[in-house]
């Protein structure tokens, strides 16, 4: 009967958990997530699989609902071996391959891994357009291409697209990734079939980063994630540029907070939401246990550098089930949404490997908010 008693003490202690939870995240999730799997994909070239759908960016185009979807690549794995890609000098996709037996090689995370000390990505991503009619079946349209890594500074792939149109011209902010380290690429076009590449605009190590979609003070903002190892950390910081090409007077805006959901790394998500309290921008943080959640900033209308208020609790969590299981679980992570009126139609990321969509109040946000 004792240990009846502490199984049922055990699942009661969790239920009750899980309902604190659900009640604290405040997403209106779509009933038929995920809304798109690896699945639902052709792979780029013959012996590759798609690992992960992730993070995309959103935008409207031609009426329509855009995704710029993250898609990470593997080959077919042979047994006894680690097999994954990377882009070699001349730009072509080369395949790498390592016995599991070999004592230089450490795959415990299944992100990255290490041989001989030098860290690979298990897969090579790139970014692919999808679109809908309406906002949940999402296909891909003919005459797009997908957006592949370039140069030596994409070596290991290209990621998490953030998108906003200004004057009719859409930018899209995204990670670069290679030995040489993390950066943000900036990519401009009008029709989504030429593409201006601008080069790295926040050299290594930096990420997510955020532009705002109108100039302030006749200046144009951003938000970026510089990480330093030593001293510092994974924090939030904004500046400002004249072009959106060469960014200075870089300020730390939010850091992550001891013993609270966001105490190892925080970083942006989509351009910020004007509202008449100020510029509302949602943002992802994570603790020692690589759990994400989702908060928000909200920052002065005048003066984006000065936060006005900040999510003392997440008002997203990972608590579906697609949510808490997969490539990486645990995991929800946003970089693109549609704004209408009080309506934040959110896409993200669901452990790592899948798109959900979920709708939220800019209201109920603003109310959670300590200020």
């Amino acid at each position: 009967m004792a240990k009846i008693a502490i199984v049922f003490g055990k699942y009661l202690l969790k239920t009750i958990n899980e309902l604190i939870d659900r009640q604290m995240d405040i997403a209106k999730r779509f009933k038929n997530n995920p809304i798109l799997r690896p699945a639902d994909l052709k792979p780029s070239m013959p012996g590759m699989k798609i690992e992960c759908l992730l993070n995309p960016g959103v935008f409207t185009y031609q009426n329509k609902t855009w995704l710029l979807l993250r898609v990470a690549e593997m080959p077919e794995q042979q047994e006894g071996k680690i097999s994954f890609p990377i882009y070699n000098e001349s730009g072509k996709i080369e395949i790498l391959t390592f016995d599991k037996s070999d004592p230089n090689l450490d795959f415990s995370d299944p992100r990255v891994i290490n041989y001989k000390g030098k860290d690979y990505l298990t897969t090579l991503s790139h970014l692919r357009l999808v679109c809908s009619e309406g906002n949940e079946k999402f296909y891909e349209p003919e005459g797009y291409a997908p957006i592949f890594g370039s140069d030596k500074h994409e070596a290991y792939g290209i990621e998490d697209c953030r998108v906003i149109n200004i004057d009719g011209t859409y930018n899209l902010t995204y990670t670069q990734v290679s030995s040489y380290g993390v950066g943000v690429g900036l990519i401009q076009t009008k029709d989504w079939k030429k593409l201006d590449r601008k080069g790295m605009i926040f050299s290594p190590h930096n990420k997510d980063c955020a532009i705002f979609e109108e100039k302030i003070n006749g200046k144009y903002y951003a938000l970026h994630r510089p990480s330093s190892p030593q001293l510092g950390g994974n924090y939030i910081w904004i500046a400002e540029s004249p072009d959106l090409l060469h960014w200075g007077n870089h300020k730390c805006i939010a850091t992550s907070r001891k013993g609270m959901w966001d105490s190892a790394r925080v970083g942006a998500g989509a351009a910020p939401i004007k509202t008449p309290h100020g510029w509302l921008e949602i943002y992802h943080g994570a603790n020692e246990k690589h759990r994400y959640c989702l908060g928000a900033l909200l920052l002065d209308l005048n003066d984006p550098s000065k936060v006005l208020a900040r999510s003392e609790e997440p008002f997203v969590e990972p608590t579906a089930d697609y949510e808490l299981t997969g490539f990486f679980g645990n995991v929800v992570f946003t970089n693109g949404h549609i704004v209408e009126g009080d309506t934040i139609r959110m896409y993200y990321g669901a452990s790592d490997e899948v798109i959900c969509m979920a709708e939220l109040s800019i209201n109920e946000i603003l109310k959670t908010l300590n200020r």
